[in-house]
């Protein structure tokens, strides 16, 4: 074979330098863009209520980013610990005890309140997990978000009571999904990260983890003993 024939022509070779170009710059510039609306828009809400004194945008001749962010975290955690001690839990109870008045304020308030301490309680096990499930039916398989346990009379009312509450996500928005009571029998845990997994349905099996082959499966090494 010739040397022309084998050299790809210039066209490809510079499609292939702007792919490889895009690949790096997408990436880093959508995060960038993202991390600088998010930091924006916190800080569009935050600053306004900063007394001027304290607000660095009153005294210099230009605005400062991220410092509405910063405010809003360092608030954040203050309340935290000011709600840690016996007063701070006395106000804290007073104010719910007054929501609890509101018929439509009060059902609001108790679902967030439920689905923050649920995912972001240091002891929840809630999506820390990735495994498969048989969905839509038999023979097809989707990955799932293991949450937890199924509790409550959902559970009770289920054969067998022995269910994993778990949230299957759609493709390619994770976001958005369904969530199923699965036997615990019928659940494949995965080994990669609920990140990989993640990822994987954001690609739409595009990005795919690497998966070792001796690593052990189902209690079993896959791994062929070698002959004697």
């Amino acid at each position: 074979m010739s040397e022309k024939q084998k050299r790809p022509g210039a066209g490809v070779r510079l499609r292939n330098y702007f792919l490889t170009g895009l690949i790096i710059v997408a990436p880093v510039f959508i995060t960038a863009y993202l991390t600088w609306t998010f930091i924006g828009w916190v800080d569009g809400w935050v600053k306004p209520y900063i007394p001027a004194i304290y607000n660095p945008d009153h005294y210099l001749p230009f605005a400062v980013p991220g410092f509405g962010l910063l405010t809003a975290l360092f608030l954040i955690t203050l309340i935290g610990f000011m709600t840690a001690n016996l007063v701070g839990r006395s106000i804290v109870a007073f104010g719910e005890s007054l929501l609890d008045r509101m018929p439509l304020v009060r059902s609001l308030y108790k679902g967030l309140k439920q689905i923050f301490q649920t995912v972001l309680a240091e002891q929840s096990s809630s999506f820390k997990q990735a495994g498969l499930i048989e969905y839509p039916r038999h023979g097809l398989w989707s990955i799932v978000f293991v949450a937890t346990e199924t509790k409550g009379e959902v559970d009770h009312r289920l054969p067998g009571h022995d269910s994993v509450s778990v949230f299957l996500p759609t493709t390619p928005n994770p976001t958005s999904g369904f969530l199923l009571f699965v036997p615990r029998k019928d659940i494949i845990i995965l080994d990669m990260s609920v990140e990989e997994a993640a990822k994987m349905v954001i690609s739409a099996g595009l990005v795919s983890p690497d998966f070792p082959k001796t690593l052990p499966v189902q209690g079993k090494d896959k791994t062929k003993p070698s002959a004697a």
